[in-house]
Parts: C-alpha cells; sequence; structure tokens
C-alpha cells in the first residue's frame, strides 16, 4: 500500500488586493498555514508524501519571505516528503524563484523541474509534467505514455486543463487528455489548475486548492488522501476538508406577489451562517427581485446590523427594484414639497423609458428618503 497527500494550487503570496489591508492579511495567512495542515493530514493517515501538483506560489517572482516561510514550514514537518512540481503561476522557467527554493529547501523537499521519472520510492516513481512557460498550449503529460518505470506502480502528476472540460481557471497552462491516465497505464493522475475538487476519472483527480481564493466554487476546500493498492487494484480516494477561510456568494431574491410575498428580514436572515462562523467568512448577498420601500429599509437595516460579524461583508442591491403605493408613500409625507419630491422620485423609479441609471438613482433617493422618515 502507498499512500500519499495530493495537494495543488496553494497560491502562497497571493495579494487579494482588492480587499482591506486586515482582510488581506487574514487570506495570506491562511494559505500559509495550509502547509502544516496538509503535513497534520499526512501523519494522521499514515502518508509519507505530498504531491503538490502546480502553483505552490501564486507568482513567479514571490517575495524572499514568502518563499522561505513556506520552506521553513515543509521543514518542521521533517516527517514528511514534500514533492513540489511548477504549474503555470510559478511555471519551472522562473529561473531566479527555483533557484532560490533550490538553494533553502531542506532534504525532505523534493523539486520536479524536468519531465523526467522519478523514484518516490523501490516500488513507485513518479512522472512529472512541470510547464515551462504560462500557456504551453499543449499536453504535456504525452510522454508518460512511453515512460520507462520497469515494473514499478505509475503515478503522474500535471497541471492544466483536461481538453473535454476546458475547466482551466485562467486560460491553463497545458490541455490534457482525460483518458491520460488508461493510456500511460497509470495508477493514478493528480492534476493541479482547477480550485475546486473535481474526479475526471477512475483515477483522475483535481485536488482542488486547500484554501477558497473566490467565490467560483461552491465545494469545500479540501485535499486528497490517495491510497494504491498496487497495480492492479483502484485506488481509493478520499477528500480531506482543509479550509479555515469561507467565500458564501448567497442570492436573495425576493417577490413583491402577495401570495409569494417575503418578509425581508427574516429572508436574509436565514441566509446568514451561525455567528461563530461569520468571523471567518466572506460573504457576498446579491439581492433581487422587488420589494415595498418599507420592506427595502427594514432589509438595508438588517444588512447593516448584520454586515460587521463578517471578515468582510458586501451587499448589492442594485438589481432589487421598487413597488410602492399611497400607503408607503404616506409614511413620508401626506402632503406638501416633500410628499411630491417622493411621488416624483416614484414615477421616475418606474418609467421604463428613462435609462437604467436614472431609474435606480430615483430608487437609491426614494429609498433613502423612507429611512430618514422612519428616523424622524
Amino acid at each position: 500500500m502507498f499512500k500519499f497527500i495530493h495537494s495543488s494550487d496553494l497560491h502562497l503570496g497571493k495579494p487579494f488586493g482588492r480587499f482591506p489591508e486586515d482582510v488581506r492579511v487574514r487570506l495570506r495567512q491562511a494559505r500559509a498555514e495550509t502547509l502544516p495542515r496538509l503535513a497534520s493530514l499526512a501523519r494522521e493517515h499514515g502518508a509519507g508524501h505530498i504531491l503538490l501538483a502546480g502553483d505552490t506560489f501564486d507568482q513567479t517572482t514571490p517575495a524572499p519571505a514568502v518563499i522561505r516561510q513556506a520552506l521553513n514550514r515543509m521543514r518542521e514537518a521533517e516527517d514528511v516528503t514534500w514533492v513540489v512540481m511548477p504549474g503555470n503561476h510559478d511555471h519551472a522557467n522562473a529561473t531566479e524563484l527555483w533557484r532560490q527554493v533550490a538553494r533553502d529547501a531542506p532534504p525532505n523537499v523534493v523539486l520536479l523541474l524536468q519531465p523526467e521519472p522519478f523514484a518516490l520510492n523501490a516500488e513507485t516513481t513518479l512522472l512529472p509534467a512541470p510547464p515551462t512557460e504560462r500557456h504551453p498550449g499543449r499536453d504535456l503529460t504525452e510522454w508518460f505514455d512511453s515512460a520507462e518505470t520497469a515494473d514499478r506502480l505509475r503515478i503522474g502528476l500535471a497541471h492544466g486543463s483536461v481538453t473535454e472540460f476546458d475547466n482551466s481557471e485562467d486560460g491553463g497552462s497545458s490541455v490534457i487528455a482525460p483518458d491520460r491516465a488508461r493510456r500511460a497505464g497509470l495508477a493514478y493522475l493528480g492534476l493541479g489548475d482547477w480550485h475546486g475538487q473535481l474526479q475526471i476519472g477512475p483515477e483522475t483527480w483535481y485536488s482542488g486548492a486547500p484554501e477558497a481564493d473566490g467565490f467560483k466554487h461552491s465545494e469545500t476546500p479540501a485535499a486528497l488522501l490517495v491510497e494504491l493498492p498496487g497495480k492492479t487494484a483502484p485506488a481509493r480516494v478520499t477528500s480531506l476538508p482543509t479550509g479555515v477561510i469561507s467565500w458564501r456568494r448567497v442570492m436573495l431574491e425576493l417577490s413583491d406577489d402577495p401570495a409569494d410575498r417575503n418578509d425581508c428580514t427574516a429572508a436574509h436572515e436565514a441566509l446568514l451562517p451561525s455567528l461563530p462562523e461569520r468571523a471567518s467568512t466572506l460573504f457576498d448577498l446579491v439581492v433581487s427581485g422587488r420589494a415595498k420601500p418599507l420592506d427595502r429599509v427594514a432589509l438595508e437595516n438588517a444588512i447593516a446590523g448584520a454586515a460587521p460579524d463578517f471578515l468582510w461583508h458586501r451587499a448589492d442591491l442594485s438589481a432589487l427594484g421598487l413597488v410602492h403605493d399611497t400607503t408607503d408613500l404616506d409614511a413620508i409625507d401626506r402632503q406638501g414639497a416633500l410628499r411630491a419630491a417622493a411621488e416624483a422620485l416614484a414615477r421616475e423609479a418606474e418609467d421604463e423609458s428613462l435609462p437604467p441609471e436614472t431609474r435606480e438613482t430615483a430608487q437609491a433617493a426614494l429609498s433613502h428618503l423612507f429611512s430618514l422618515a422612519l428616523e424622524a
């Protein structure tokens, strides 16, 4: 039995530039801490190797401290052998990056910078396909088919998009045949590039990133424990959760139909994660449909009340239309200039002959008027 952990796309040093500095610090820290978490999983499950299928670093020129700190964490897990292969973000022709890694790497770190067989142990050979540029545009695993490995167990490691899925995160580092494992007689083919965990075939898997870096993938970030009983027995693959930061994009659609009308605040509350989870959650709320102005104001207040609980919070109400009647406008004023202004805004908000941005501005102004009226 040969056991190992398969992971990829750690993207250490990713800047996360669109977030505030305190959030960026938490996100970068969480990514750095994936290394000791992977080592703990390897120990827990009796796996002696961790195979990283590319994009360990987010770029070809990470800060020297990012490289050194990653290697120090690997050094601390001295009972585990780390097998590191370049991806498309940290491709093999990033000479200075890999020169520094090779110079500072501890004995338990193996770099696979060339497409040549590497013996993991006396019975098992690893076939790597390291990208040499950002977008090679060809199948770098073709050489697996004819690689000489005697009678050993064969494992492949590659980074890129599978041709029939076209599932690259950013254009892909290479194009990989989905049946490569069968063609090359591999017991297992470990892939990187797609940040969500994905099975391509019985013995071909994307591990996914151990920490999410966006709202694209809904599944929990995880690594794979791979157990190979032998050349003729199928691989046993187990998903092991690794993520500590949650990225959640939530859709809230509201209706003004009396038969299907939402309680806006209750609908919002039902979508929120538990209070302890919020401090480690990036929450992106997208609201659509239609609501009465007073309901919208109540929803805005509920959103504002919950937002500070989260690591990061954004609410987009631009697709939420307003529906109102005289009773709603009475909450602002029954007559006079303020009432006249409210009626004018209400007409603009519903006038489909006006540009969308004009209607949105009118909706926002009317909503603000309702907020002021409720505060008075």
